[in-house]
């Protein structure tokens, strides 16, 4: 039997060393405090969780959702994008739900690469999330690896992209707030991206998941709010804005033309979430309570742990949204900075799982409760530099 050579080539999910990491530590009986990967562990707001109990009783019968989501959800979309960006969208046309948001992310690859195509690059940022290189290289296309920029605030060097590479690219990747940094992006970045991208005929293509965890004076913009959004996607998930990455709810919205194409595309693969998981997320994004609740949490988590790792010779180095911490690693070895936290119990993410952008870094995500958090900083402490 014979697969894709490419599956091979690609290895294992970056993130599956982790689970490596705790295996190790369950042998040896200690107790890890997991700031690895970057998945809430907080309780499912209690609104959302009853407009999904309510939705699975009132449904006698299951069947089969349309590809396209429900009207209500799409409108429900709509309306959260049109309260928090003061863009109004088509429902109908520029709104379409997804499984969360990594599928609709690895699933564009397929849609814009074939055979033949000239269009045969994708562009993605290092340090950054796998997802869009590793679906551009087994639908067939190449991946340009550019490097974020610290001095501009962790912005992607789009200037290194030789001239004579955009008319083979098909689709740019940003992501804001940023995962691995932290940092957001202004609404100028978009906007000359966005001009440089309709000028090639590429796609702009914006990973937004953690778009409502931010702790500055203003929430960070989207992409969908550039004057002219020909070209664009954005895609958001209510994995981190709700709490509830086990319920698989985002969405992406966008130039009508790409929406279309994906929307006539998705009945052959089925991944429309349930119908009972769609009431919930009405529910969800119809609510900025617990969105206020949670980020409240991760402000208070992030506030402990921000002195706790600087004292520890880790400095942060990153952006003040996301639930994120960026921290450069002294000496600049992040595997041996990892195995030495391994050794007191906490486990982080080294920067190199990200991309050779990121050797040098350690990622902590605050997931952890409050006082799991609070016990982190005693074993920090202990460390010493």
């Amino acid at each position: 039997m014979e697969v894709q050579p490419l599956v091979e080539e690609l290895g294992e999910y970056p993130f599956t060393a982790l689970d490596d990491a705790r295996a190790r530590a369950a042998r040896e009986g200690t107790k890890l405090i997991d700031f690895g990967i970057g998945a809430p562990a907080e309780p499912v707001p209690a609104i959302v969780r009853q407009a999904l109990i309510q939705a699975v009783e009132e449904e006698d019968i299951s069947g089969y959702p349309t590809a396209a989501g429900s009207a209500e959800l799409r409108q429900a979309i709509a309306d959260w994008v049109g309260r928090r960006y003061g863009v109004d969208l088509d429902p109908a046309i520029e709104v379409l739900p997804t499984l969360g948001s990594k599928e609709p992310i690895y699933h564009l690859a397929g849609l814009l690469h074939w055979p033949g195509s000239h269009r045969d690059l994708v562009v993605v940022t290092t340090p950054g999330y796998p997802v869009p290189a590793r679906s551009a290289r087994l639908a067939g296309a190449q991946v340009l690896e550019v490097g974020l920029d610290r001095e501009a605030g962790w912005l992607p060097r789009i200037d290194e992209i030789p001239e004579e590479a955009w008319h083979r690219i098909s689709t740019i990747w940003v992501n804001y707030p940023n995962n691995p940094t932290g940092a957001a992006a202004p609404l100028s970045f978009y906007e000359d991206l966005a001009d440089r991208c309709r000028s090639h005929g590429v796609v702009l293509a914006s990973d937004e998941a953690y778009s409502e965890t931010w702790f500055g004076d203003e929430p960070p913009p989207s992409v969908l709010q550039v004057s002219d959004p020909t070209h664009v996607l954005a895609f958001n998930s209510l994995s981190k804005r709700s709490a509830v990455p086990g319920y698989r709810a985002g969405f992406v919205c966008g130039d009508p033309l790409l929406i279309g194409a994906m929307k006539t595309l998705r009945p052959s693969m089925g991944v429309t979430p349930q119908r009972f998981v769609q009431q919930a997320a009405i529910a969800a994004w119809n609510d900025e309570g617990h969105v206020d609740g949670l980020r409240d949490r991760f402000r208070a988590k992030r506030e402990l742990m921000l002195p706790a790792l600087a004292g520890c010779g880790l400095e942060p180095v990153g952006g003040d949204a996301t639930f994120f911490l960026w921290c450069e690693v002294p000496g600049g070895d992040d595997m041996a900075a990892f195995e030495r936290l391994l050794g007191i119990g906490i486990l982080a993410a080294p920067g190199s799982m990200f991309g050779p952008g990121g050797e040098g870094h350690l990622r902590f995500a605050l997931v952890p409760g409050l006082e799991e958090c609070r016990h982190a900083v005693d074993r920090l402490a202990g460390l010493g530099r």
